[in-house]
């Protein structure tokens, strides 16, 4: 964080504030961490509240802090008054307004003043103040730069654990190609204050209900491989969801299975929402595979080189059809 950026966060917070954390839509660990951190660093001086687009998974309320967690579609006229009488609007783990769903025309309308942290790439010019950093491995990471430059000394079990977790998560447990030698320091300091390091392993990753690793058994047995090209997809449907009682959280992780395929550089994962009417799909690569450019250019969607999201309006059938047909196109005009 540059000294002009330091000096504008230090004037701003110079009294208390009342403040609002904004994670993006169906948070992960790194934008639930993000928000938390900052909610156990600012809340002795100042009002604080964290307000989440929608539900999030159950396996991140181990997470301190987690329960005071403000979700705006069963608490609205509650947050609206908190946006309507905020100072400071946080938005983390994202650069685009769309990514924080309804709560987007709050923030637009709000005059209060919103600071960004974020490491995905191309960002939305909206924010007062712009932290954002695609280089960096996790929200997490930039979100502990930014509290040990404001006042290290506020670090304390709380915000190491919800930092911790997001970092872990983000990075495939320091394995992704995001991982620097500094995330690995971070992650160094941030034990030394007590971080329960098994405890957020067993927490995030063997957390299995019985139906989620039979769903893992069918999304597993579902996977195709697209004839002479380097590339895996799988779906989810929603009779596979209900037979499973899918929730919230459940197919996290599950599209990187295609990846320990050896050969395979893409993998993509279709998860059927009818309620919505799209097709929500993930997308994770390695290499030199850029899946946020092909995200981004066929399905309305972006984020990270390795890992990005998009969605379709198209059924199940129709979105599996274009995207062997995106694919092969984009492959050829990319990478032959």
């Amino acid at each position: 964080m540059n000294e002009q950026i330091l000096n504008n966060i230090n004037d701003i917070f110079s009294k208390k504030r009342n403040i609002v954390l904004i994670p993006h839509s169906s948070p992960d660990a790194d934008a639930l961490g993000s928000c938390l951190a900052l909610y156990h660093f600012f809340i002795d001086n100042n009002n604080v509240n964290i307000i989440s687009p929608n539900e999030y998974t159950d396996i991140l309320n181990f997470l301190p802090g987690s329960e005071d967690v403000i979700v705006y579609e069963n608490y609205k006229e509650k947050s609206e008054n908190l946006f309507k009488d905020a100072d400071v609007i946080f938005t983390l783990d994202f650069n685009s307004l769309g990514r924080a769903r309804n709560l987007s025309s709050l923030i637009t309308e709000s005059s209060a003043k919103i600071i960004m942290i974020d490491h995905h790439e191309n960002p939305d010019n909206y924010a007062n103040i712009m932290i954002s950093d695609s280089k960096m491995s996790s929200t997490c990471e930039m979100v502990y730069d930014f509290i040990y430059a404001v006042d290290n000394e506020k670090i304390n079990n709380n915000i190491a654990t919800c930092l911790y977790t997001g970092i872990v998560a983000d990075t495939g447990s320091f394995r992704f190609p995001s991982t620097t030698s500094k995330t690995l320091k971070v992650g160094s300091e941030l034990i030394t204050y007590g971080v329960n390091i098994t405890e957020i392993f067993e927490k995030l990753y063997n957390n299995f209900q019985f139906k989620r690793l039979k769903l893992l058994g069918l999304t597993i047995n579902n996977f195709k491989k697209i004839d002479e090209l380097p590339v895996l997809y799988t779906s989810i449907s929603e009779q596979d969801q209900f037979i499973n009682d899918f929730k919230k959280g459940d197919s996290e992780g599950f599209v990187n299975f295609g990846l320990s395929v050896s050969g395979i550089l893409c993998s993509v994962l279709f998860i059927e929402k009818k309620d919505e009417g799209i097709i929500k799909i993930s997308f994770r690569s390695k290499g030199d595979f850029k899946v946020n450019i092909f995200a981004a250019r066929y399905f309305n969607g972006g984020g990270h080189k390795h890992a990005s999201g998009g969605v379709s309006k198209l059924s199940l059938i129709e979105t599996e059809k274009k995207f062997i047909v995106d694919i092969k196109q984009y492959i050829k005009e990319n990478y032959e």
